[in-house]
């Protein structure tokens, strides 16, 4: 995850500003504004914007700071990246927190949790460690944490100043049976096709993979191992994961999206919660951008 600044929760304030379709233009930063409150204003995509100013898509923005607003393509479908949901199960380390008492508080295992975020539970856990949880999990909202305090565990797969084509993503899904366009849309809400991107929850590269599912995909789904350091193999990496979702949900398109994003876990024993409906949508919604 080199690390990025994370998105908090910061309330959307109405914009002034709105480019020209034709060029982009610079945009000054204002107090309570997001990458999602600018991308919605302006008619582009989270993804998008944070291309355009080589940002993760949960980046934060300060206050002062000048980006550049990309040209509003006319072709963002309602429901795009711009309106995706936050990251499910993100959660900061704050003082005072143990790996036992956070997995006793999500109601995992420690050596579950452990796993799925790529952390050692035998070293020392440290206040600002980006963590993803059960979705649902009750930890309460983690406390602010100053950006230089961020961390972000050391684990498998690494971002990389990495970007792949639509077309690349395609013809990987091609090798493994799974439809191109669902794989790049997919991969477009996720991180706009970047590698470099690390999510709240602790998610890494162009499809968003947790270092658990990483380690998993290698172990049982992979024919050969899968470079960390590669956006080719990040690419593939979500492919197979994609493909086994297929499989388990009876190649129920919009089952396997759900579960992509909240876990097929989760949707099988709780449902498709509402945010994974608006992240479902804004797949289906984007699929004909990539031919399907």
């Amino acid at each position: 995850m080199s690390v990025r600044p994370f998105l908090g929760a910061i309330a959307m304030s109405a914009l002034a500003f709105c480019p020209s379709a034709s060029a982009s233009a610079e945009h000054t930063v204002v107090s309570g504004e997001s990458l999602w409150s600018i991308a919605s204003a302006n008619s582009v995509s989270v993804a998008e914007l944070a291309a355009a100013n080589g940002l993760g898509r949960e980046a934060h923005v300060i206050e002062g700071t000048k980006i550049t607003i990309p040209a509003a393509t006319g072709s963002a479908p309602a429901g795009s990246a711009a309106s995706a949901p936050p990251a499910l199960g993100s959660y900061i380390v704050r003082p005072g927190d143990t790996l036992t008492s956070i997995a006793a508080r999500s109601g995992l295992p420690l050596g579950a949790v452990a796993g799925m975020n790529g952390i050692d539970p035998a070293e020392p856990l440290l206040i600002g460690t980006v963590l993803k949880l059960p979705t649902g999990a009750n930890l309460g909202s983690s406390a602010p944490v100053p950006e230089q305090q961020v961390v972000v565990p050391d684990a498998a797969p690494y971002p990389t100043d990495e970007s792949v084509s639509s077309a690349t993503i395609a013809q990987v899904a091609a090798e493994h049976g799974v439809p191109g366009s669902l794989a790049a849309a997919i991969a477009w809400q996720e991180s706009g096709f970047s590698n470099k991107v690390v999510s709240t929850a602790n998610a890494r590269g162009v499809m968003q993979l947790l270092p658990g599912t990483w380690t998993w995909v290698n172990g049982s789904l992979s024919s050969g191992p899968l470079d960390p350091n590669s956006a080719l193999d990040n690419v593939r990496a979500g492919v197979l994961y994609l493909a086994q979702l297929l499989r388990d949900t009876g190649w129920d398109v919009r089952k396997t999206i759900a579960s992509y994003y909240q876990g097929l876990g989760s949707v099988r024993s709780v449902g498709v919660l509402p945010e994974t409906e608006l992240y479902v949508e804004d797949v289906l919604a984007l699929q004909p951008r990539f031919g399907g």
